[in-house]
């Protein structure tokens, strides 16, 4: 993976989500989330896993159950996201092999979503939390623990959460809101990539 962005593309519909997924590749965004409250998800995640599977890692957001994790691994996805901590779908999303990133915002959801064996944490809402939140919880996570900011996490601030000990963000409104064009999405995600490109130098 180029780098630890995942495109939360809420909203999106599956006859534009080809020509947007390949905007952001282009872009360098490798990583597409389509959450389950968008129109007819799992045919767009599906349509996204024909063209770009070999190339990008594609899934779901906003799962919440081991059903949906099943539609997904169905369309070719590998990629499982979540708002909370469940066990029971994080420990299905790994028997069917693919990547389970649950929402966390407590010490206890963590250790209870890496006890359950998932691949990273999803810090979510990231505006709650703020960098000083992650930079407390780190100090008790187990050495190595990759935890993505969502929500208030952005180019404006990449810095301060990066600083904070941030591995990677997700991002929606920023890069992805219904109506925009892919053209629109490909000079956000660029703007996005040259914002995070400059965080890390």
């Amino acid at each position: 993976m180029n780098r630890p962005l995942i495109a939360i593309l809420r909203g999106i519909k599956p006859s534009e989500a080809v020509e947007i997924a390949a905007a952001l590749l282009d872009a360098g965004i490798d990583r597409i989330e389509v959450p389950t409250n968008s129109p007819d998800p799992f045919d767009s995640i599906g349509k996204i896993c024909d063209a770009f599977g070999d190339s990008a890692l594609i899934g779901a957001g906003t799962i919440l159950t081991t059903d949906q994790v099943d539609q997904v691994a169905a369309v070719g996805g590998k990629l499982i996201v979540s708002p909370n901590c469940d066990p029971a779908v994080i420990k299905h999303t790994k028997a069917n092999g693919m990547q389970s990133w649950p929402g966390v915002f407590t010490p206890t959801e963590a250790f209870k979503a890496l006890q359950a064996g998932a691949d990273g944490l999803k810090l979510f809402p990231g505006s709650m939390a703020g960098p000083s939140g992650l930079q407390a919880m780190r100090a008790i996570l187990p050495v190595g623990t990759q935890v993505f900011a969502v929500g208030g996490a952005g180019p404006e601030n990449f810095d301060k959460w990066i600083a904070a000990s941030a591995d990677g963000f997700g991002l929606g409104s920023a890069i992805y809101k219904p109506g925009m064009t892919a053209r629109d999405v490909g000079v956000a995600a660029k703007a996005i990539v040259t914002a995070y490109d400059a965080a890390i130098a």
